[in-house]
């Protein structure tokens, strides 16, 4: 099932659009198995407010995109935490890219991502997604192919039920998440055109890695503190 608001916005920030796409998931506050995962890293400012308007603990899952040698802005492909890759094969096949330099990459982005994961999480380690009802959020979906990784690795965690939410996306990238994938898509605003995810932002800066830090910083502790 896919959800749309089908009026035009442009986004202040992150942190407004993170208040939007809540708005779309209200249904979803108050709830004992709800989860709100996001994807650093600017999908962590949008989750922070969803997650504190549904109530609901917050956690990160990284994912990164395999960006095309000399030409990163096109995606090849995608890795997820545990190990997960998610090619393009007609990209990849179309651009006559070798398999050695794919797997170079990959190894590559592996790397950073796991550094990224030490960074970001500190001693803070991963819930238990097992029967929950994750909420998946990143801050705009143009390819898909973070987002499919995120959710072929969440898999494997056994949530219950996987919600996908961003504010933006490419109508036709939010509809194939349709097919074969067990996951509810809320895709807050899916304008057409869709020509490119920063043009939805009045401010669309890169989300620094200090910056992620203290927010996830600010929701584990808010969180903590409810249960003292």
């Amino acid at each position: 099932m896919v959800t749309n608001i089908f009026v035009t916005k442009i986004f202040e920030d992150r942190k407004d659009a993170g208040q939007v796409l809540a708005w779309k998931l209200t249904k979803y506050r108050n709830r004992d198995d709800v989860v709100v995962l996001a994807l650093p890293r600017g999908g962590v400012p949008v989750a922070y407010e969803v997650a504190k308007a549904l109530n609901a603990p917050l956690d990160i899952f990284l994912v990164k995109k395999l960006g095309v040698p000399g030409f990163e802005q096109y995606a090849m492909g995608a890795i997820a935490s545990g190990g997960v890759r998610v090619l393009n094969e007609a990209l990849i096949s179309q651009l006559d890219i070798r398999p050695e330099v794919v797997d170079e990459v990959t190894a590559r982005e592996f790397t950073e991502l796991d550094e990224r994961e030490r960074l970001y999480r500190g001693a803070h380690h991963p819930l238990d997604l097992t029967g929950k009802l994750v909420i998946v959020i990143d801050d705009g979906m143009s390819t898909g192919f973070t987002m499919r990784a995120a959710v072929t690795a969440l898999h494997k965690k056994h949530p219950r039920k996987i919600v996908i939410a961003v504010p933006v996306g490419e109508r036709a990238v939010c509809d194939s998440f349709k097919h074969g994938v067990d996951a509810v898509v809320v895709c807050a605003m899916t304008p057409e055109p869709f020509d490119a995810l920063h043009l939805m932002y009045r401010n669309f800066t890169e989300t620094p890695d200090a910056a992620v830090q203290q927010i996830l910083g600010e929701a584990w502790q808010m969180k903590s503190a409810a249960y003292v």
